[in-house]
Formats: C-alpha cells, sequence, structure tokens
C-alpha cells in the first residue's frame, strides 16, 4: 500500500521505518523539504537531524506536505498538535476522500499557568483545545471530505509500531471515529503492527478522552523512570 507519513519527528521515524520494513511504499511529507534536509542540529526532542536519519533509510523520498498526501492512499498525521489543523487545511484536496490516522496531541508548551506541573523535561504542557473540543474534532471538522480517525495517541508511537515489545504485546490499543470501514482499515494497520486487542471508543468526539489521557500517560512515564515505555491494558 502507498502510505503517506506527515512530519519528520520521532514518532513519525518510528512508522516510516516500519512500513517501509513492512514492504508499503512510504512517502514522507513536510512543510520545507529542503530546509528539512539541510538542518544540522537535533530536534526538539534530541532526534538526529532528518536527513541524517534518512541516510539510514535508502528508498523513502521526502516530500512537501502536498505532494505525499497525494500520493498516499493512507495518511499519519504526524505533524505537532500546535500547528497540524492549519497545516493539514492546506493540503484538503490532496487529503479527500482518504482515511487520516491522527495521533497528535493539542500541547502548548512552555504554558504561563499559575500553577504549573514541573517535569524532568520543564513544565508541563497543557491541552487546548480540551475537555469541550478535541484536535481531532477540529482536523475533523476542517477536513469533511477526509475520514479521520483517532488512534495511536496513547503510546509512544515507537510501542505502537512493536507493541510486542511491552509485556508481550498484551495491552490495548483505542481507535475513534465516524467511519467504520476507516476504522477497520486502521485495525487492519494496527494488527499488522503486532496489535492484538483493539477497542473501538465511538465517534471521533472519543479523541477528547484519549487527548487528555496524555497528562496521565506522562504521569505514569515519570514514576516509572523517564524515558521508560509501557503498556496500558482495559481489563474485562
Amino acid at each position: 500500500m502507498k502510505i503517506a507519513v506527515l512530519g519528520t519527528g520521532g514518532g513519525a521515524r518510528a512508522h516510516i521505518a516500519k512500513l517501509a520494513e513492512h514492504g508499503h511504499e512510504v512517502h514522507v511529507g513536510t512543510r520545507d523539504p529542503q530546509g528539512t534536509l539541510a538542518r544540522t542540529e537535533p530536534d526538539m526532542m534530541g532526534n538526529p537531524p532528518f536527513g541524517q536519519w534518512l541516510a539510514g533509510h535508502p528508498g523513502i523520498e521526502l516530500h512537501t506536505f502536498a505532494d505525499a498526501a497525494a500520493a498516499g492512499e493512507l495518511v499519519i498525521n504526524g505533524i505537532d498538535g500546535h500547528n497540524a489543523v492549519a497545516a493539514l487545511s492546506a493540503v484538503e484536496a490532496e487529503l479527500a476522500g482518504k482515511t487520516l490516522i491522527d495521533y497528535a496531541v493539542p500541547y502548548i508548551y512552555d504554558p504561563d499557568i499559575e500553577h504549573p506541573w514541573p517535569t524532568p523535561w520543564g513544565v508541563n504542557p497543557v491541552l487546548d483545545p480540551c475537555d469541550s473540543d478535541s484536535l481531532g474534532e477540529q482536523i475533523q471538522r476542517a477536513l469533511p471530505a477526509t475520514k479521520v480517525v483517532k488512534a495511536f495517541v496513547t503510546q509512544e508511537q515507537a510501542t505502537v509500531v512493536d507493541p510486542r515489545a511491552i509485556g508481550g504485546g498484551d495491552h490495548t490499543m483505542f481507535v475513534a471515529g465516524q467511519d467504520a470501514d476507516a476504522k477497520r482499515q486502521v485495525t487492519d494497520l494496527l494488527t499488522s503492527y503486532g496489535w492484538t486487542d483493539v477497542l473501538d471508543l465511538g465517534g471521533i468526539v472519543a479523541s477528547r478522552g484519549m487527548e487528555m489521557y496524555a497528562h496521565m500517560h506522562g504521569a505514569i512515564g515519570i514514576a516509572l523512570g523517564f524515558g521508560t515505555h509501557f503498556g496500558i491494558k482495559v481489563v474485562r
């Protein structure tokens, strides 16, 4: 399958590498391909420059968001949450009729708030939107002809593409969206990654719960030790 991954951060790289390993034709999108390839410094998360990473993954080409989205039959959104709606709206035509998997979290970094939550990486970011809206819903409203599925968001992306690395894969992944066929398509991809427990949370409104879980995910990660990967399971 032709799959587009929009974004070049650590999470996007995990999907790019795994999809290529599985034999998919992967198209990677970024705002400015030449600018991305020209970078020589690590990104904000400490990942090496994308050009350096790409050199170790032959056969994968870097495109603009529009060209990558046009080429993909299925699209994965790895654009940071603060910029996702604007960037995706700019390629609305290229995404029309397609399934878009969104795992972005609408974080605002370095917030000036009354009661900050200190973490090993500084003040914990805040969510906006939150409670009465979600990024998943905003993306679906901005792209009415696209089938948006919120998924992957409750795990580190390295765990999403390799669930068996944690507890032999015995943990739960969630999907939410308006289109049943699109959710089945995403579930099929998750199954190919190794997931055996995928729970459908219903409509795209359930994005609110998945996005707000990010704070709990961070709290667990701090308790276990920064950088420790883990899974969560719904016990029935």
